[in-house]
């Protein structure tokens, strides 16, 4: 029988107000993400996600309405968190990103409704974030992993974690701290249960299976504050200090147009360098052991340009420092490379390290004849080959580890380097074409995150900003405006020492993932196992097929 129009108009209220409800809920974690310091808000928004996805624990949605939801709470979440991706070249390949990216939190609804009618649902809901996060970090064309829970948390008490499984750890951390606030929430929401049954003896049992998952998710972020004191880099520096100078030259305009004057942009970062020298020799800043230059700094190839070469050695040689250059070179092969360079000022050029994890649509471009259609802009994708090594170079005696703008995204970039025993990390990034967004501030989180992660130092040279010195335990110590010319020089620590984060790698995620995938394998087979079941007359004459609804975290007998 059809449903009466005042049903009918009752079920579409609902699912446009848990439409909305799922998007504030991703408009919550776009909120907790820098400049804005409302980490805390994260945890919500999968709250709020999740009792929408279990009915305010009612029981599970159908597997489409939970990836509906999750989309829309997606949408919420990754349209308002990278409009720089569209800065300069329209709407189309922001919108785009955003879309495909939001299926990846659609997929979290879909899978988060399969398991939450376990016990623990709270811990498996957690997992299944871990696993489309995973996902959504690998594929397609490598993944994209902005976004990240993890990235947000930059100021938040769960960062000590980091030292211990890394960016999966803490994006864990956020999701069950979540998922478990939903549990409470939902223990409230439950009229069934009032709460002065909770006086009853007989209710014992029920109140602790509620309270149970809040407070195991609480547990974290106390480990977490308990081992701040202790994380890497606190204690005093293990292999000596070295005095580090990030030059941050600025670049003639901003866009996709900056490096149309490529030989401005060098000869800013030049001048910078120059100006340091003046004011070492004047004695108002140390002598810097080590330049860090930003990605991109000379566009213009110092191997085939003689001037540019020349440029950089003055200004190597009147600092009197080894400077890491920022630079597209091109090889012998005819392949391009956007490639780091060690400047020496007696020896010249040396240790080099070409960019591993290059950008599509960016750097390059997939599928470049289909994509022409969708953009002007499509054509002007570059065409960088990935470079290979362990990211590490040595200056000035220092083993530094190189993450080259998008590098510092993914986790495998700077384990490897500081396995194969970087003491510092650089992060060189040019960030003038995406202007004056919150881009370069959601970059700095992830140094900030990697520096607690590997236990290190992180220096951040840009070239419009933001440049940052980071302290191993994740606090920025000094850093620069937008759009203004500066040098910061800082006194870091060396470290020797490995996290259990750097030695675990990517353990960590893969324990998760493989949780949240054993975790839905044994849902779909409970669910068919529940379609074969006889029916069952009921009371009023209907058949029951086993298609009773438990509450979120109530196992089915």
């Amino acid at each position: 029988m059809n449903a009466d129009p005042a049903t009918r108009s009752g079920r579409a209220l609902r699912v446009l107000g848990n439409s909305v409800a799922a998007i504030v809920a991703g408009l919550l974690l776009f909120a907790s993400f820098p400049p804005r310091p409302l980490w805390f808000l994260a945890p919500v928004g999968i709250a709020l996600l999740v009792v929408v996805l279990t009915d305010r624990g009612r029981g599970p949605r159908r597997l489409r309405a939970g990836f509906g939801y999750g989309f829309l709470a997606g949408l919420g979440f990754l349209l308002p968190l990278l409009p720089w991706v569209g800065e300069y070249v329209g709407p189309v390949p922001w919108l785009a990103l955003s879309g495909v990216e939001a299926l990846f939190v659609g997929l979290f609804g879909l899978l988060a409704v399969a398991v939450a009618r376990f016990r623990a649902a709270p811990l498996w809901i957690a997992c299944v974030w871990s696993l489309t996060e995973w996902l959504r970090s690998t594929v397609p064309f490598g993944g994209f992993p902005w976004g990240r829970l993890a990235f947000g948390q930059s100021e938040g008490v769960l960062l000590p974690l980091a030292s211990i499984g890394g960016a999966p750890l803490v994006s864990f951390a956020v999701a069950l701290t979540g998922t478990g606030l939903a549990a409470l929430v939902v223990a409230v929401l439950d009229t069934r249960r009032p709460m002065l049954r909770w006086l009853a003896p007989a209710a014992t049992a029920a109140v602790l299976r509620w309270l149970a998952p809040a407070a195991t998710a609480a547990v974290l972020p106390l480990v977490a504050i308990a081992l701040a004191p202790t994380v890497p880099g606190m204690a005093d520096a293990e292999s000596g200090t070295v005095t580090v100078a990030a030059v941050q030259g600025g670049v003639p305009r901003l866009g996709l147009d900056f490096n149309a004057q490529r030989r401005a942009v060098l000869d800013n970062h030049v001048r910078q360098t120059l100006e340091l020298a003046t004011d070492v020799d004047a004695g108002t800043v140390p002598q810097p052991d080590l330049v860090i230059w930003p990605e991109n700094a000379s566009d213009i190839d110092p191997f085939r340009n003689a001037d540019a070469a020349a440029s950089i050695t003055a200004a190597a040689r009147a600092v009197d420092a080894p400077i890491l250059v920022g630079t597209v070179l091109v090889r012998a092969d005819g392949s391009t490379t956007n490639t780091v360079v060690v400047w020496d000022p007696d020896s010249g050029p040396g240790d080099e390290h070409d960019k591993k994890i290059i950008q599509p649509f960016g750097e390059y471009l997939p599928y470049r004849d289909f994509f022409r259609h969708f953009s002007e802009y499509a054509d002007r994708a570059g065409n960088f080959s990935p470079g290979s090594g362990d990211g590490v170079v040595r200056a000035a005696g220092i083993p530094v580890g190189v993450a080259t703008c998008y590098e510092v995204a993914f986790d495998r970039a700077l384990t490897e380097a500081v396995r194969a025993g970087a003491e510092l990390i650089a992060v060189p990034t040019n960030n003038a074409t995406f202007g004056d967004t919150e881009m370069t501030y959601q970059q700095l989180a992830m140094s900030r995150l990697r520096a607690v992660e590997q236990g290190r130092a992180v220096v951040v040279a840009a070239t419009s900003g933001v440049s940052a010195i980071v302290a191993p335990d994740g606090t920025v110590t000094d850093s620069s405006a937008l759009f203004e010319p500066t040098t910061l020089v800082a006194q870091v620590p060396l470290r020797t020492s490995i996290t259990l984060a750097t030695r675990l790698g990517s353990i960590p995620e893969f324990a998760l993932a493989a949780a949240a995938a054993l975790a839905v394998i044994a849902a779909a087979l409970q669910t068919a196992a529940r379609r074969r079941r006889p029916a069952v007359p009921s009371t009023d004459g209907a058949d029951v097929h086993g298609t009773d609804q438990p509450r979120l975290g109530e196992r089915i007998e």
